[in-house]
Parts: C-alpha cells; structure tokens; sequence
C-alpha cells in the first residue's frame, strides 16, 4: 500500500485544526466540495475512519486523534520549508581588507549576478574576522591559513607601491603590513594621520604626501607612483574558508567565483606605469 499524499495529509491537518471543512476551506484556500472528497479518499486510503460527521462539523475519531498527532511533525517540517524558501538565496559573508572590498564592489556584476542562488556580503575590516566563530564565512586574506579547520585557496600575488608627488608621507592608522611599513620606513618624514584608507588616499590626491596602495588599485588612478614596488609588501593572496563550511551551497559557489575573478584580474607588475 504506498503512503497518503503529502497534500492530502496537510489538507487532513487543517480539517483537524479548524474542525469544520468551511474553516479549513478558509485556511488552505481549498474548496469545501474538494475537501470533502479529499477526505473521504483519505479515509478509504487508510482504512480507518478519521471523523465523525455531525451537525457541529468534523470530530476526530480516536484514529482521526492519532493521525493528527503524527501530522505535527509533518506540519512543522512544512513550515521549516516554506521560511526557508521565503529567505530566498544565501548570504555569504565575505571579509577582506578596505581596497579588496572597493574593488570587489565595484565590479560586483564580474563575479556575481542577481539570479545566483547566493548574496555576497561584504565586510570591510583591516583585521582577520574569526570564521570558526562564522563572524565570516569566508575570508580574503594575505597569507596561507595555518589553522587547521581552515581551508585556502591561492588567488594571485599582490603588490603594493606609494604614489603620489608631495615630499611627506601619510600615516594611516590601522594594524596593516603596508601602515607598518610606512611607520618602519618613513614614519620620521609623515606630515598626517588618517583613521581610513581611503581617507588617506583623498589626502595624497589633494598633494598633502605620499600614500601607499595596493597596485591594482593605485596603477587605475591618476595618481602616479613614486618608486617602485616595495618588495617587503609582496604577498600572496588567498580566500580562506571553514573545512566544514567550504563545501556548503553558496559557499561553495561564492568561493568558485572569487577564485575565478581574482585570478582573472591578477596581471604582470611593473616598475612603474
């Protein structure tokens, strides 16, 4: 004998609910004529009879009662599955630095599209976010990860370089290996200080000093550089993800696309421009 319907048990749980077939019509959006059938086909299906029928409208029979009750597993799975399709697609917390972020936003539409089954969210944050703790769920960072529930993936190698024309040179006041170098190297010769990167990059634009930047993004700007690529600053660049989470739908995907993307956009460095 094969198993009652899925739509005929939910149309039998709501008949229990309301105890009348009109207040289950209004609930399920099923006529009352189709619902009487519906039932009656239940009963036949099983073998058992589940109601009474009465002037009062449909009373459980001790069967009727039994069902019910094993149906509330099935309700709820129900309802599970209706908030989990109303979410829509999953968000995948993405953590990198200021300029990765920038760029990644600025060609969203290179690597992600609106009919994917995932978002991307972008957190901007100079310092590592725990991904054991799911602050991110995957993280673009500048080295290989060494913990081992963490999984990486190499992109392509980034260089840095400072740009701009003004004799002095503009701190920023972050924990990053390009504002260690700047205060190793030239922190007598620094004019200010900038809480933000990008902050400090309108300031050397505006010919207050000198900036260090990324080469993908200071070689797009019409900033020129002032020496060449700062060797000390070279790294590889890697997206890192949980060992349990990388394989996950919309992790995997978002993963997949930032390597691809990232790959694509790695290209030969220079001296200068």
């Amino acid at each position: 004998m094969k198993p009652p319907a899925w739509n005929d048990l939910a149309l039998f749980a709501a008949v229990a609910r309301a105890g009348t077939l009109a207040g289950a019509a209004r609930e399920t959006g099923a006529s009352i004529p189709t619902l009487s059938r519906r039932m009656t086909a239940l009963e036949e299906e099983i073998g058992r009879r589940l109601f009474r029928h009465g002037a009062d409208g449909y009373a459980l029979t001790e069967d009727g009662r039994e069902l019910a009750l094993r149906c509330e597993d099935m309700v709820r799975a129900a309802a599970a599955i209706e908030t989990w399709r109303a979410v829509g697609p999953r968000r995948v917390r993405i953590s990198c630095g200021t300029w990765t972020a920038q760029a990644l936003a600025g060609g969203l539409r290179d690597w992600w599209s609106p009919d994917a089954a995932w978002v991307p969210e972008l957190v901007r944050a100079e310092r590592r976010l725990d991904i054991a703790r799911r602050e991110a769920d995957i993280g673009i960072r500048n080295r290989r990860p060494e913990e081992p529930w963490l999984a990486g993936r190499r992109t392509r190698t980034v260089t840095y370089a400072a740009y701009g024309t003004a004799p002095g040179w503009i701190a920023v006041a972050v924990d990053t290996p390009s504002a260690r170098w700047q205060a190793r190297m030239h922190g007598a010769e620094t004019v200010t200080t900038a809480s933000d990167p990008q902050i400090a990059l309108r300031l050397a634009e505006a010919g207050m000093g000198r900036v260090v930047l990324p080469t993908f993004v200071g070689d797009r700007l019409d900033l020129p550089r002032s020496g060449p690529v700062i060797e000390a600053l070279t790294s590889e660049e890697w997206l890192v993800a949980h060992q349990d989470a990388r394989h996950a739908p919309g992790i995997r995907d978002a993963l997949d696309a930032l390597a691809a993307h990232l790959t694509r956009g790695a290209r030969p460095q220079t001296e200068g421009r």
